[in-house]
């Protein structure tokens, strides 16, 4: 038996819930769990690559520079 979860449909027209949802299924394959933690659901979330890290800089750098 599958497990479905509904969602309210109210929920669903909220923009914060659609973002939140979307960013948490945007990393969802990223996620890995560690065999060690498999029972409590713990892991760490895999870099999505150098790109990402250099976005970051230059967003922080960015952040900076208009101070």
């Amino acid at each position: 038996m599958a497990d479905e979860t509904k969602i309210d449909p109210k929920l669903l027209e909220d923009p914060v819930f659609r973002r939140v949802l979307a960013d948490a299924l945007e990393i969802q394959d990223r996620f890995s769990a560690e065999p060690v933690y498999a029972k409590t659901g713990k892991g760490f979330l895999k870099s999505a690559g150098v790109g990402e890290l250099k976005r970051i800089k230059e967003s922080e750098s960015a952040k900076k520079r208009k101070k």
